[in-house]
């Protein structure tokens, strides 16, 4: 009995160390906005965004994804960057985007930081991005202070 669970774990723990997918590519994406929890201005759910150019990046288990052409300069200067900056483990791929465009609401100074998490599956890469500002702890923060503002996407690469 021992040793059936003993070379089980083993196995568990073989698989788990398996080496990153290539994720690397130029990215076709698709976005539709989910819930708004921050509030934003001209966040409507249930809007589509298509023909979105996404570069992502790889060297082993380290990734960038950068927000190309026109989309890519508006995240720039609406966060304060376009790259996210990250990792990949088997087919998954989380990056952040650390903004660094501060805003002032009242007493409230804020950034916003994107996390990036999505899965390989072929040529597709799908998942979620979350938007949260990172605050200075002021009440005049209000909803901003914890909130959460969600897109899911999912995006095409040429074979590879």
């Amino acid at each position: 009995m021992h040793r059936t669970i003993t070379i089980s774990l083993g196995l568990l723990a073989a698989c788990s160390d398996s080496p990153p997918a290539n994720v690397a590519g130029d990215y076709s994406m698709n976005f539709t906005n989910r819930e708004n929890g921050c509030q934003f201005d001209n966040w409507t759910e249930g809007d589509t965004s298509t023909g979105i150019m996404v570069t992502v990046t790889q060297s082993g288990g380290d990734a960038q994804a950068i927000v190309q052409g026109g989309v890519g300069a508006y995240v720039d200067l609406v966060i304060g960057g376009r790259t996210f900056v990250g990792g990949v483990s088997e087919s998954r791929l989380d990056a952040t985007l650390i903004g660094t465009r501060a805003y002032t609401q009242s007493g409230c100074t804020y950034t916003f930081t994107a996390e990036l998490n999505g899965t390989l599956s072929r040529d597709t890469l799908a998942g979620t991005i979350e938007y949260r500002p990172q605050t200075n702890g002021s009440p005049d923060c209000g909803v901003l202070a914890n909130c959460v503002s969600r897109a899911e996407f999912n995006g095409l690469r040429p074979p590879n």
